[in-house]
């Protein structure tokens, strides 16, 4: 069982799994971006705030606020 804020090695795991896939989808995001393909582009960024909502979800979920940025 992991305690609000603290990171055992099953939550340690999880985490690294939803930063692997982040890091994947931001790479196929960027792959879109730099060939100029806009409907793909499109459906990898909606593809990379999906896994970019499940980890923030993840982190929330165990105890570990992220602040909201300041707006400028």
């Amino acid at each position: 069982m992991t305690l609000p804020g603290v990171l055992d090695d099953q939550a340690l795991r999880r985490y690294r799994d939803l930063l692997d896939a982040e890091e994947a989808a931001f790479d196929e995001l960027e792959h879109a971006y730099e060939e100029g393909d806009r409907a793909h582009f499109e459906a990898d960024l909606d593809a990379w705030r999906g896994t970019l909502a499940r980890k923030l979800a993840f982190l929330m979920r165990i105890g570990i606020e992220v602040p909201t940025p300041a707006s400028v």
